[in-house]
């Protein structure tokens, strides 16, 4: 949720931002505003509406500046509208603020300072937080960077911020606590930003800010120290990450790019931890944890949205292969109750970002009461990453479609691993299940790629279906959260009602809502729960429901049943979800498409939640 660019140093700021803007749009946001330092004058410029806008107000202009700070919002405290969109000034007009985050006590901080003469013009909290800087600045006599120290110790919440000061041409000050922030080391330059997508373009040098610290970059020189002024030495990493990556190739959105990256991405979250040809299976980031893991009475995966489909997902796999007790949390849930939470359990926590505030308020959470952290995120250096013990990266390089589609099957796949790796040490499962499973992965990538064969047949259903203000989806066993995922995906860029369901459910409740306008999606492929899903599959169409069946290349019997078939090709029952949820994603991206939505930035929604 938001987005923060900044800039110091010899270019151009505003078209640097500019642009860094437009690469954190997936973000999700509702205005955008840029700060520069003109001339000895500190000049804001924003508005209400995509970053296209507020390039169109300002097209033609002479702005020049070689620093500057630049943010997309995403509306918390006060309607979107150009007043409260970032940056804001201070009282005097002397500071200006981007920040990304919660302010939790804003509201008394702000009646004290109306008391002392301040005039505010937003309804939001960052307006507050930069009055509060600049009045400690005053009353105390310190420098800025000092004052902006005092003021993080007495608010509440989480924030990342840069702060720029007309006093002070040539530096910038920024700050984090349960926001991500990353700092571009350049030459004779720096670049600050939410995530590194603004930065990849212009050096590959970064370091990332930690909670507590704050940035100060001066005379060209980037110093970190935390609120209590210990300085420390910044660790400078190099990016894996390349500029195509973040942009579409050619495709018409990032999401269908993403989609069809899958049989890469898969792979690459497999590459140098599989080698089917000698049916050994390696996962370094857990090494040190193995035992622990395999010793665990229980495991608990914790996670958001799709990433709690994926913890679903293993769920099945850990209790099938591994034999051990499995729960999967809300992350939003857990972190409010008082779980029961023994030093023995392992938490697995999911994140795409890396960044999701409920999964790191619950990963804390479960530290505090001695559980042992395995992280499975998407970005190197995230704060999951760095809040956990032991984990793995995902692999699946850059998702820009706020609706995750590769980054599920990356997760899907490293958990798959991690079953597999407990189960072979436990000894539940035999060597020949063990190495058939191994070789049955390898060949997840192809069996992708076969998938993307039917991409003109889904295409067609999808404009059949684009009439639909409702669709079901139904499966039994791992397909299950496969179903909730495919109608997640529906309703997150489509806008359609969609709702995930086990299929033996249906007589609880949802046969209710059967009729011949009703479509209904079912995950049919042949597993052990075959013949049950041909009984559902039945009681549907004796109700006139129009039935969307995915089953397995081959299948004569459910074809002659339904509507609409889409095969996936055979694979082990354990690895089905690896393979019956593309045909669900492709779905909701044509089904979307044909409807005229915005299918990488849909409404409402952002990619990263970095607030409650």
């Amino acid at each position: 949720m938001c987005g923060i660019v900044a800039y110091v140093g010899e270019r151009d700021a505003f078209p640097l931002i500019l642009k860094g803007l437009k690469r954190l749009e997936y973000r999700g946001y509702d205005s955008s505003g840029i700060a520069l330092l003109e001339e000895g004058e500190l000049n804001i410029y924003k508005k209400k509406g995509k970053v296209a806008d507020l390039e169109l107000q300002n097209a033609g202009k002479e702005l020049k500046s070689t620093i500057g700070i630049g943010h997309t919002r995403w509306a918390t405290h006060g309607v979107p509208n150009d007043v409260n969109a970032h940056p804001h000034y201070s009282n005097d007009k002397k500071l200006a603020i981007i920040h990304n985050g919660i302010i939790e006590n804003y509201a008394s901080i702000k009646q004290n300072l109306i008391s002392k003469g301040h005039v505010f013009f937003s309804d939001t909290d960052t307006e507050v937080l930069i009055h509060f800087i600049e009045d400690i600045q005053k009353e105390t006599g310190h420098c800025l960077e000092d004052a902006v120290k005092l003021a993080l110790k007495e608010v509440v919440g989480a924030y990342a911020i840069v702060i720029m000061s007309v006093d002070h041409p040539g530096q910038l000050i920024a700050a984090r606590k349960g926001s991500p922030l990353v700092i571009g080391v350049g030459e004779n330059e720096f670049f600050f930003a939410s995530d590194a997508t603004p930065i990849i373009e212009y050096t590959k040098n970064v370091v990332y800010l930690d909670d507590y610290e704050v940035a100060l970059v001066r005379d060209g020189k980037l110093t970190i120290q935390n609120l209590d002024n210990t300085e420390t030495v910044p660790y400078i990493q190099k990016l894996e990450m390349e500029l195509e990556t973040i942009e579409k190739g050619g495709y018409d959105h990032f999401m269908i790019k993403e989609i069809f990256e899958q049989p890469r991405s898969i792979a690459d979250s497999m590459r140098g931890r599989l080698n089917a040809a000698e049916a050994q299976l390696q996962l370094g980031g857990l090494s040190n944890y193995m035992d622990k893991l395999v010793a665990a009475d229980r495991i608990v995966i914790v996670g958001c949205g799709t990433s709690w489909h994926a913890g679903l997902v293993a769920e099945y796999l850990f209790e099938e292969l591994a034999r051990v007790n499995v729960e999967v949390e809300y992350a939003s849930e857990f972190r409010y109750r008082n779980p029961v939470i023994k030093e023995n359990d392992i938490v697995i926590a999911i994140s795409q970002s890396g960044e999701t505030a409920d999964t790191l308020a619950a990963i804390e959470l479960a530290k505090s009461k001695g559980a042992t952290i395995f992280g499975i995120c998407n970005v190197v250096g995230s704060s999951i990453a760095r809040a956990s013990h032991a984990g793995a990266y995902t692999h699946a390089g850059p998702e820009i479609g706020v609706a995750s589609t590769k980054a599920f099957t990356a997760q899907v796949t490293v958990l798959t691993l991690m079953a597999l790796a407990v189960a072979k040490k436990k000894g539940t499962i035999t060597d020949e299940v063990f190495e058939r499973l191994l070789a049955e992965l390898d060949n997840i990538p192809s069996k992708v790629n076969k998938v993307f064969e039917s991409a003109t047949k889904i295409k067609e259903i999808a404009f059949i279906f684009t009439y639909a203000k409702n669709f079901i989806y139904l499966g039994r066993g791992l397909n299950f959260p496969v179903a909730l995922e495919g109608a997640l995906k529906l309703k997150e860029i489509s806008y359609i009602h969609a709702e995930g369901y086990p299929a033996a459910e249906m007589k609880h409740g949802p046969i209710a809502l059967i009729d011949e306008d009703m479509p209904v999606v079912f995950l049919a492929t042949k597993d052990s729960s075959y013949e049950k899903i041909v009984s559902n599959i039945q009681e549907v169409k004796a109700r006139k429901g129009r039935v969307i069946a995915i089953v397995t290349e081959g299948d004569t019997l459910i074809p002659t049943m339904v509507d609409f078939v889409i095969e996936v090709p055979d694979t082990h029952e354990v690895l089905t979800p690896l393979l019956s949820v593309i045909p669900l994603q492709l779905l909701s991206y044509y089904i979307a498409v044909m409807r005229g939505r915005n299918v990488d930035q849909p409404r409402n929604l952002a990619k990263s939640v970095t607030v409650e």
